[in-house]
């Protein structure tokens, strides 16, 4: 295991320019937190080349840790995945054209596998550095859900190895493409995973506090 952290977002799809996940990734790329060299990588919005690429940057960088980033265009805040389930029903077509329904990211593999980030330990550090967050049940059944899933299969046999999804909302540029949100600034986008990074590499055991939900 190498002293890298692996940090991974996505190139623009549906028709935006930018995506902050692959924004905020890349300017963490190089940084060294809790002792731990940044490493960022670029995935495809693609069913078909995601996961492979993904897979090449785990098996080459041998990372201490995995927190794949994406953007939620409706959501108002940060969103630290709690759940990736095995289902792809692509409400959009991927940057490829392609547009699966009620299929599997992975065939005979389990229903589904959580995060092992500290998640609400994540969620109160943003929250007490005053940047909003939330817990989220769902990561969607797009490529992000794909990716997060895929993520947690290939951990799986890399004891260690602790890995997650975060979602971000839209930066201040993609407001007129997602009305009706909240967007959040690069900069504390980037604030914010960097303390969550900082709080998964220091912290062994999550915190033990309701983050359900009743809807």
């Amino acid at each position: 295991m190498s002293d890298t952290l692996l940090i991974t977002g996505f190139e623009p799809f549906a028709g935006d320019v930018l995506n902050p996940s692959w924004e905020v990734a890349r300017a963490l790329d190089g940084r060294r937190i809790a002792g731990r060299r940044i490493v960022a990588r670029k995935l495809p919005c693609a069913f078909r080349t995601a996961l492979p690429l993904l897979a090449d940057a785990i098996d080459g960088l041998k990372p201490k840790g995995v927190i794949a980033l994406g953007l939620a265009g409706s959501r108002p805040a940060v969103s630290v995945e709690r759940v990736a389930i095995n289902l792809v029903d692509a409400r959009i077509a991927d940057n490829l054209g392609a547009q699966p329904i009620d299929e599997p990211v992975l065939a005979d593999a389990p229903a589904a596998y959580f995060s092992t980030l500290p998640i609400k330990a994540i969620a109160a550090g943003l929250r007490e550095a005053n940047l909003p967050v939330e817990i989220s049940q769902t990561a969607g059944t797009f490529v992000c859900n794909q990716v997060f899933f895929g993520l947690m299969h290939h951990l799986k046999n890399l004891p260690g190895v602790r890995g997650g999804f975060i979602h971000l909302p839209p930066l201040p540029e993609q407001a007129a493409r997602h009305p009706g949100t909240r967007p959040l600034a690069l900069a504390q986008q980037v604030q914010a995973i960097e303390l969550a990074a900082a709080i998964m590499l220091t912290r062994s055991a999550d915190l033990r506090v309701t983050a359900g939900a009743i809807d």
